[in-house]
């Protein structure tokens, strides 16, 4: 095995779940087998080119933790891996397919195929090109390049099925000549179609295996003849299930929610997004919450892969960044940045709020972390209101004092309950929390959450040190 490819990334927007997941296998299974992880840009579109798309790829790809070994900005042995460099390839192999006869001129106009197009949906069917321009005589089609008249390059499709094995949809075999007109490999403008362009960078790259998303299955029996008709060895194939919405619908950029890049505004870890779509795609003996990078690399397995679509649940992304922020502040180096990134948070937020600079201190921001490790999902869980009283004293006015609820004093007896029982612990167990209970008054409903003391508590003590509630002794 030589090497190993990432399927191009399409610069016509930024990186997105589906992205990451197709770019992580890759990675795995290179890294399983020692071969090298390739990245390549598809910016071949020119009309629905993004030009900051190819720099988020790459660094959304170094933030999780997954960067490539060769290609983008990177380099390699094998570059350029941007395809609008490498267009003098793709002209010269379209020129051997056009001189072997598997290829030809077509000069329809757009107007035309949207006819056969409209005409086509208005019978039922299918819409696709009649390859009318592949029973040009030479002669016609000499005439019309010497005339000026734009053309298209088209690959001349087989009719007979095309098989092949994939690493995870088995035998796959399809006709698709006789359900398909022939294929646009060259536009007009020079630029290749993703299809000739993934063939020609396959062969020159010396790619070995290709990972990539399962709408391209059927595609592949194109590339496959494209290959034969070149004198080329194809790569083997492995096509990755669809990544779904829970609700079975197709992950959309226009969702606006599924970019990398909002994930990591809101705090996410790099390790919890790849827990995450690895958890509902398959590919590992046993289905479990926590694996890190080198866990997913030593148990990846491609034969485990699923056919089936992936169901992504973006609810449960919380409790992926929980049990991964728990690991990182149970590692020493780890936690260090999770401190510094807590205290901007802090300084950002409250910087004009806070009386005591000692909660900025680096040992107490610290003993907080550990204090609500496995309890937040997010450093950012820390400035949100129920945790305020960490921060700041509250601020409340009279009238709000005289609405408070009744509890007030039972919120009080039971914090000071807490800090006698617990005066000699920062932490406090499962266990603690049960013997608490036994003592708490009948007057606090089951339903009571310990946050809420924590936060009501300084508001009953403002309370009572106003006179507007009386504690009781107890």
């Amino acid at each position: 095995m030589k090497t190993l490819q990432l399927s191009e990334f399409c610069c016509s927007g930024f990186l997105h779940l589906g992205g990451l997941r197709t770019a992580l296998y890759n990675f795995l299974f290179a890294r399983q087998h020692g071969g090298t992880f390739i990245l390549r840009l598809e910016d071949t579109d020119r009309s629905r080119l993004v030009p900051a798309a190819a720099q988020d790829i790459q660094d959304q790809l170094e933030w999780a933790g997954i960067p490539p070994d060769e290609g983008g900005t990177k380099g390699g042995g094998f570059g350029p891996y941007i395809q609008s460099q490498r267009i003098g390839l793709y002209a010269s192999a379209a020129a051997a397919l056009l001189e072997s006869g598997h290829a030809y001129h077509c000069f329809c106009t757009n107007q035309r195929l949207e006819l056969l197009k409209k005409e086509a949906l208005r019978s039922g069917q299918t819409p696709r090109y009649d390859n009318r321009c592949r029973s040009l005589h030479p002669d016609q089609v000499e005439e019309k390049l010497s005339s000026g008249v734009p053309s298209v390059v088209r690959f001349r499709l087989s009719s007979s099925s095309e098989p092949f094995e994939d690493l995870v949809f088995g035998f796959t075999q399809h006709a698709v000549g006789q359900v398909e007109g022939d294929p646009v490999i060259l536009k007009a403008d020079g630029f290749p179609t993703y299809h000739l362009a993934c063939v020609v960078d396959d062969w020159h790259m010396q790619v070995s295996h290709v990972l990539r998303g399962s709408e391209w299955l059927i595609s592949t029996c194109k590339h496959l003849q494209l290959y034969r008709a070149l004198g080329w060895t194809p790569p083997t194939f492995a096509h990755l299930p669809l990544l779904l919405n829970k609700d079975g619908t197709k992950l959309s950029k226009r969702q606006g929610d599924i970019f990398i890049q909002h994930f990591r505004q809101q705090g996410a870890l790099p390790e919890a997004l790849l827990d995450m779509v690895t958890h509902c795609g398959s590919g590992f003996h046993s289905n479990r919450v926590g694996r890190r990078l080198q866990d997913l690399i030593s148990e990846f397995n491609v034969s485990k892969i699923s056919s089936h679509s992936a169901l992504l649940d973006l609810d449960k992304l919380p409790e992926f960044n929980r049990v991964h922020l728990q690991h990182r502040l149970e590692d020493e180096v780890l936690c260090r940045p999770l401190v510094e990134e807590l205290r901007d948070l802090i300084s950002q937020c409250f910087r004009d709020q806070i009386e005591d600079q000692d909660l900025l201190q680096k040992d107490y921001l610290h003993r907080i972390l550990q204090l609500r490790k496995g309890h937040i999902s997010s450093v950012k869980d820390l400035i949100t209101p129920v945790y305020l009283y960490l921060w700041l004293r509250p601020s409340v006015s009279r009238q709000q004092l005289e609405e408070m609820s009744s509890d007030n004093s039972v919120v009080l007896y039971l914090f000071l309950f807490l800090c006698r029982y617990m005066c000699n612990s920062f932490t406090y167990s499962t266990e603690d929390l049960l013997s608490i209970r036994q003592f708490m008054p009948h007057s606090i409903t089951p339903d009571f959450s310990f946050p809420d003391v924590f936060l009501e508590v300084l508001v009953s003590g403002e309370a009572a040190l106003l006179g507007t509630r009386r504690i009781r002794s107890h």
